[in-house]
């Protein structure tokens, strides 16, 4: 969090050029941080062997599969462990000269996707000297290639390099991910591939089920080393991102299902194609009908093959991922309100992230919001100085993820669904009166049709509002700086039904609050006229949890320290539930409900309404 970044801000600029720093520590490690590739040194063993099967992956049209990887070294030891390369020829001359100077080494200078300890269930591995690994590959437009270490992460020594293994086809359309356009009835499908428009033209073949398909172009951007800020984006954490196509599907029927697939024409008149998915538009705005939200901030990505990332840095990933994958016929978008991969500099893992949360983001739009692991680089127009984002300064989300903002870069914008109307806030730059920020703020929320769409949500990474949070308490604001000095009288003003944040992972739910007080005695359920916003801390998708103070404030009325995500389901125009699930079993664990007319939102309440006189 920003407290303890500042506290470290010193040591953080002293240490940024080391791969792991003072300051990342505190945080957790991305876990490709822990390893010092550049120290890398040539130690290949005679004796020493590292095989990988199958060598052709996803014959049958797969984007995912399971590679076995047998290892001989008479030399074994504890710290051995195993990278998985990609590209797999590791070659001093791929790294991009150091200071204008081209030098042979470091003979690595890319991190690997991901690794394991070669004793990782081989307990007599150090006796044997032999081991065998599991590991599940995505397709990542290029070969891969394991190589086993000796000398730990951080002094690593090339003991031996594998076979290669590559995708049948490696560069085909992956990792759909759809999301709400700019108009209720458009729907966009951003995905990435390995062809540029000079190879292959993208585009996405669509309609209804029976009818005769449409064809929408796509458009394609990419990026280089240039385009980044930032170590390790621009060094040891680069990898080629591909292509990144995205096409808009216009014209929807309200609640209707569409199947799609992403398509791409060679220049001879060949198609390649992606699987076929589905999805179902958007109701109409103000239609009533069952609606279901759900939101979360702080997943991350993690291994479902073991893999050092699963224990140690984002320890409840899967089990959300898996959670709203287990309910998504009853979910019907899903917003995730910033810190997404946590690659932090890593290129190679956003596609590793895609393909974890593809079951979710071909289904339903998948809406998501900027936060400090996307956006923040010091001089890089950020709000903060922080390098949270290892380099990537805000590149990689605003590229991989499309949001209907007017300008991706300020990644602030308003979107409807059905009986909902959503104010989406980039809490990376500045939000306070006066701000470019501020305006589009008000505006979003003061052109609501509450007739239409009476449930009015505001949501933004940093926690803008209320926490309890150990760290945001010691100032005693329990806010971000200067975070609701300026918002609340607009959340009040526009009767925000709740607002929701990121950054702190845990989970915390406020009475309906305006400035620091209660203004109802309620907990379960919320009736008559709106009186204040109920604000909700949940960051507690899957990244290490944050510690609460040790005293509870008494507009904090639900606190867990667990991981979990909130679902809302609008019932029609009056009736609101809302459900804090943990990942660990779907079940819920808090909840309340909201039962309102239109009438009750054009009441006027504190600070609501404009003063006015009586007329003679």
């Amino acid at each position: 969090m920003e407290q303890i970044f500042r506290l470290f801000t010193i040591l953080v600029i002293l240490g940024s050029t080391h791969l792991g720093s003072d300051c990342a520590q505190i945080y957790g490690d991305q876990p490709l941080a822990k390893i010092n590739i550049r120290k890398t040194t040539l130690a290949i063993h005679e004796s020493a062997s590292i095989r990988a099967y199958p060598s052709v992956l996803g014959i049958q049209g797969e984007d995912t599969d399971w590679v076995t990887v047998d290892l001989k070294y008479p030399d074994a030891s504890d710290n051995d462990w195993v990278g998985v390369f990609s590209p797999g020829r590791l070659n001093a001359s791929q790294c991009p000269p150091v200071d204008g100077q081209r030098e042979q080494t470091p003979y690595i200078c890319t991190a690997p996707i991901k690794y394991k300890y070669a004793k990782q269930d081989n307990p007599g591995y150090t006796k044997t000297g032999n081991a065998t690994l599991k590991f599940q590959l995505i397709n990542q437009r290029a070969d891969f290639s394991f190589a086993l270490f000796s000398g730990g992460l951080s002094n690593p020594k090339l003991v031996a390099i594998s076979n290669f293994l590559t995708f049948a086809n490696p560069k085909a359309p992956v990792y759909p991910r759809l999301a709400q356009g700019k108009s209720w009835n458009e729907m966009t499908v951003t995905w990435t591939s390995g062809y540029g428009v000079g190879e292959a033209v993208p585009f996405v073949e669509w309609g209804m089920k029976g009818d005769i398909r449409k064809r929408s172009a796509a458009a394609t951007l990419t990026f280089d080393q240039n385009s980044l800020c930032g170590s390790p984006a621009r060094t040891v954490g680069w990898r080629d991102p591909g292509f990144i196509h995205t096409s808009f599907l216009n014209n929807l029927w309200p609640n209707t299902l569409y199947t799609y697939r992403m398509g791409h024409r060679y220049l001879d008149g060949q198609y390649i194609w992606s699987k076929v998915y589905s999805f179902k538009s958007s109701p109409y705005p103000g239609q009533d009908s069952l609606q279901r939200v759900v939101i979360f901030g702080d997943m991350g990505k993690a291994e479902r093959d073991g893999s050092n990332e699963y224990s140690d840095y984002q320890p409840g990933a899967l089990n959300t991922t898996d959670q709203v994958i287990s309910d998504l016929n009853n979910i019907d978008i899903v917003f995730h309100i910033g810190d997404l991969s946590y690659a932090n500099g890593y290129i190679s893992q956003w596609d590793q992230f895609t393909a974890q949360v593809e079951p979710i983001a071909s289904t339903v739009p998948y809406m998501v919001g900027s936060g400090n692991h996307e956006r923040d680089w010091p001089d890089s127009g950020s709000y903060y100085n922080g390098m949270d984002s290892g380099g990537e300064c805000g590149v990689l989300g605003e590229t991989m993820f499309y949001v209907p903002a007017h300008n991706r870069a300020k990644y602030w914008y308003s979107t409807d669904y059905g009986l909902f109307h959503f104010c989406i806030a980039d809490t990376e730059h500045d939000w306070r009166e006066g701000t470019e920020q501020y305006k589009f703020i008000e505006n979003c929320l003061a052109s609501v049709d509450r007739q239409k769409q009476p449930w009015l949500i505001f949501a933004g990474h940093r926690v803008l509002g209320y926490t309890s949070d150990k760290w945001y308490s010691q100032g005693g604001a329990f806010e971000e700086p200067m975070g609701r000095e300026s918002l609340q009288k607009l959340w009040q003003k526009y009767k925000v039904d709740i607002a929701f944040y990121g950054h702190v992972h845990n989970y915390e739910r406020t009475c309906p609050i305006y400035e620091n007080q209660c203004v109802s005695s309620e907990r379960s359920h919320y009736s008559g006229k709106f009186n204040g916003t109920i604000h909700v801390v949940v960051g507690g998708a899957g990244s290490h949890l944050s510690d609460f103070s040790q005293q509870q404030p008494g507009w904090s009325l639900y606190r867990d320290h667990d991981w979990g995500f909130v679902k809302l389901t609008a019932f029609n125009h009056t009736s609101l539930l809302f459900e804090y699930k943990k990942s660990s079993d779907g079940k819920v664990y808090d909840s309340f409900t909201i039962s309102r007319d239109y009438t009750d939102v054009l009441a006027c309440v504190h600070d609501s309404c404009e003063p006015t006189t009586a007329a003679f």
